[in-house]
């Protein structure tokens, strides 16, 4: 190569160019991935909506037609037939910018298990006394299905060490340490309030709602697309300043430093 592009044979100009040809593929790839991950989130969350939505226009089903549940059957409407026996209360769960507490009744099914029935919402402190008895004999309840809770999910709360006769999460695996009969890993909530309580509204699957990480992956999208233009501007940056010193070489413009003069010795004797 001729004239002042000379400089792009040398190592450091290898170097830089093999780092560039790189480095654009492997961001505008990571970019399209954080990308499709967010449009998946937003397909998602759009599908929940769409199921929510058609759960309430279907027929109830039976229970074990729908179980397990995952994201195709939570929303469902659901219809369970059994017996009310065990009642705890959920607290911490705010409905409408208000604090209040879901009621939690096992429904018993058959002799061996039970399916966790939130009753209601009522506002403040948990309080027993405050809480509508759940209905004797046998019962039919109608509501929508629902994913067991893990922590950090809809406003589950990771706090430990619960007073007697509460839970803070709806699960299998929570309520069977309270409670001594199998419990379903999935819970329904009822379409209207018992006694006078508050419907609990469905809850969308963990997940699939524009929360905090689908805006997250939105973020890197905009920042590895970023590092596309930042890597492509620092290499024409660098390329324009190595033009401009060749060019200042062959017109002679570029001296060499003169040497630093070296500092006088004192005379001996001083």
């Amino acid at each position: 190569m001729e004239g002042v592009y000379r400089f792009l044979l040398t190592p450091r100009w290898w170097g830089i160019n093999v780092f560039v040809v790189l480095a654009i593929p492997f961001c505008v790839f990571m970019g399209s991935w954080q990308l499709g991950r967010f449009e998946d989130r937003v397909q998602d969350h759009e599908t929940a909506t769409a199921q929510d939505e058609s759960g309430r226009r279907e027929a109830a089903r039976p229970l074990a037609e729908l179980l397990p549940v995952d994201k195709a059957t939570v929303g469902d409407q659901t219809t369970v037939s059994g017996r009310y026996d065990d009642q705890l209360l959920v607290p911490e769960r705010k409905l409408d910018g208000r604090e209040g507490y879901y009621v939690l009744t096992l429904l018993r099914t058959d002799a061996d298990k039970a399916l966790p029935v939130v009753r209601g919402w009522l506002p403040g402190e948990p309080d027993p006394a405050k809480v509508p008895a759940p209905p004797t004999g046998e019962v039919t309840v109608t509501g929508a299905l629902q994913a067991a809770e893990s922590v950090g999910a809809n406003g589950v709360s990771g706090r430990t060490g619960w007073p007697a006769g509460q839970t803070g999460a709806i699960s299998a695996a929570t309520l069977l340490n309270l409670v001594p009969y199998d419990v379903y890993d999935a819970w329904v909530t009822l379409n209207e309030g018992d006694s006078g309580m508050r419907a609990v509204p469905v809850s969308a699957p963990q997940n699939t709602g524009l929360d905090l990480k689908a805006f997250q992956n939105l973020g890197y999208t905009a920042e590895w697309f970023a590092f596309v233009g930042f890597v492509v501007f620092m290499w024409f940056r660098l390329l324009r300043r190595e033009v401009e010193l060749a060019r200042d070489a062959e017109l002679g413009l570029v001296t060499e430093d003169e040497p630093e003069p070296e500092p006088q010795r004192a005379p001996s004797g001083v």
